[in-house]
């Protein structure tokens, strides 16, 4: 049997957090995820009870409040983390060199308001969005490292073949910033360009009780559990074939779409598989 050497340092792994896109979604109440007779207000309660991670959506729609925020913080454990989805009105735009005053007027919204809990924020481009070096290049030096005294990171969920381009990757490393995977329906990027991974999976199978098949679900949590060691896992669709920079990364991966009925139930079998953050 292997056994760690006396005085030799652990292998250093950073949290996984893994859940859903939202909370309020009527075919999970009844007892498929919410208990039966749950009050719709204890939703969020019970979500955050039983997964480590959410992703606030409705925030792309339409601007939460301070209020809300500092309600949604309230209902999470200490140690609970949730990202959050910028407005639309800051990245569906033809120039995005000119989203300054969109971002700041998101920023001044209330989502310092999660402190600690507050996780990456998402910035999702339309699916006719194309990479265009100089405009985005300025889009991303908009998005400031901190907001009134709250660290920020963020996300960035391109959706045009045309930012598969090396020089795509290179920006995003520069800038610090997390490039989304998504596994299905659009273009995937698996290079790692911040210092934290971000996935969202979005082939759930409504035939399927937990979404994925168990041996999908086993390839997802390697994959996590790589991210979460420094590792580049291999089998991936990467646009730079050189290996990022290794470093424990604290991994975000939310199940979105699809056929949303299974997210739940596709969350916690993945979290049962690697465990806790």
């Amino acid at each position: 049997m292997l056994c760690q050497a006396a005085g030799m340092a652990a292998p250093v792994s950073a949290p996984i957090r893994i859940g859903i896109g939202g909370w309020t979604y009527a075919p999970w109440r009844g007892g498929v995820f919410y208990p039966p007779k749950l009050r719709q207000a204890d939703e969020l309660g019970h979500a955050c009870s039983v997964l480590t991670g959410l992703e606030i959506e409705g925030t792309y729609h339409r601007l939460a409040t301070p209020a809300s925020y500092a309600k949604w913080a309230a209902a999470a454990p200490d140690d609970f983390v949730f990202s959050v989805k910028a407005s639309r009105f800051c990245t569906n735009r033809r120039v995005l060199a000119d989203a300054g005053e969109g971002i700041a007027t998101f920023l001044d919204s209330g989502l310092t308001e999660l402190g600690p809990k507050l996780g990456p924020i998402l910035w999702q481009f339309m699916a006719t969005k194309q990479f265009d070096p100089d405009d985005f290049g300025a889009f991303l030096r908009l998005l400031p490292a901190t907001h009134k005294g709250v660290k920020l990171r963020h996300a960035i969920e391109p959706r045009h073949e045309s930012f598969r381009d090396p020089a795509f990757i290179a920006m995003a490393r520069a800038a610090g910033v997390a490039i989304v995977f998504a596994d299905a329906k659009f273009p995937q990027f698996a290079d790692l360009t911040g210092d934290f991974a971000y996935a969202r999976l979005q082939a759930a199978q409504a035939d399927v009780e937990t979404g994925y098949p168990a041996a999908e679900l086993d390839h997802w949590a390697t994959v996590a559990r790589g991210w979460a060691a420094g590792e580049t896992p291999a089998g991936l669709a990467y646009v730079d074939p050189a290996p990022a920079p290794s470093m424990p990364r604290e991994t975000f991966l939310f199940f979105i779409n699809g056929a949303k009925e299974r997210a739940p139930a596709a969350a916690q079998a993945l979290i049962e598989r690697v465990g806790r953050a």
